[in-house]
């Protein structure tokens, strides 16, 4: 069976990019395993129009738009895929093998907690990453910043915009001008190494120090180590490289990889995240791998 693109992840970036293509009255075939990286949080924020939505609810009503075009199906497996001659062959879970003639990678990202007893649990909830996503709900709140590496001290300096912070080294030492500019910016250093994070539930009351101490908190941030949630793009000859975060695919600015026909497009493809800028590289790279159909 043979399709003109062929999408691997259905969130948000990958939902973008066929909506595009539909329009543009392609084929298209979406491959989603189900997993989104937002799934564990309750609600998304930023996203015109959909400020403190659910992010499930979101991608629920978008596949259901992109199911009403009809030359969209998607398919809820995991996949596998290769170069073939012109274009990509993907193999589903099940042996099935679909030819296409682009093929968009937007499989997301896999975060990497720290192994710290209460980090799971809490992720999503009152452990989080990005201020901008899950900030002002913990308005003037004690606040934590997990040192991760250097980018941490940035991150606790940023977050005193939302209330006081206290950045946990948790062993870790600082360099003169990062103690200086926390200094600046308000913010309390603990050096000693974390023990676990207290709380009913999902919720964070404080955290616990290895000397025995306590510290009163409402949500501790976390910059995360993200890994590709498939092996795809390398296997297919995509270049990766390590950014701030993890690994990030390269693309041009139509989202294609140095292989012709390949793009990559979302989390996996980009530094810093959100879904609003996913959305907008799904949409980029459905109307490149258009243009390349009509014109390539």
């Amino acid at each position: 069976m043979s399709t003109d693109a062929i999408i691997i992840g259905g969130s948000f970036a990958g939902l973008a990019a066929a909506t595009y293509l539909a329009r543009a009255r392609r084929r298209v075939r979406v491959i989603d395993a189900g997993r989104p990286r937002n799934r564990f949080a309750a609600a998304s924020h930023g996203f015109l129009g959909h400020d403190g939505s659910d992010p499930r609810r979101i991608l629920e009503t978008a596949r259901a738009q992109l199911l009403a075009y009809p030359t969209v199906e998607i398919i809820e497996s995991q996949a596998d895929a290769r170069a073939d001659g012109e274009g990509f062959a993907v193999t589903l879970a099940d042996g099935e093998e679909i030819a296409a003639r682009k093929l968009i990678l937007a499989f997301g990202l896999r975060d990497e907690l720290p192994d710290l007893p209460g980090v799971q649990e809490r992720w999503g909830t009152s452990v989080l990453h990005c201020p901008y996503c899950h900030g002002i709900e913990f308005s003037d709140q004690p606040l934590g910043v997990l040192y991760r590496t250097a980018m941490s001290v940035h991150q606790a300096s940023l977050i005193t915009e939302w209330g006081p912070v206290t950045l946990f080294l948790n062993g870790a030492t600082l360099i003169g001008e990062e103690a200086a500019e926390l200094a600046a910016r308000g913010v309390a250093v603990e050096p000693g190494p974390v023990d676990r994070l207290i709380g009913e539930g999902k919720n964070l009351s404080a955290l616990a120090l290895q000397d025995g101490r306590q510290i009163d908190l409402s949500a501790l941030y976390v910059a995360p180590r993200s890994c590709l949630s498939s092996p795809l793009a390398e296997r297919l000859g995509a270049e990766v490289e390590d950014g701030p975060m993890g690994p990030l695919i390269l693309t041009d600015a139509g989202k294609m990889t140095r292989v012709p026909g390949l793009y990559a497009a979302g989390d996996i493809a980009r530094a810093p995240h959100s879904v609003s800028w996913a959305v907008a590289d799904g949409v980029t790279a459905g109307t490149s791998a258009h243009r390349a159909l009509v014109f390539g």
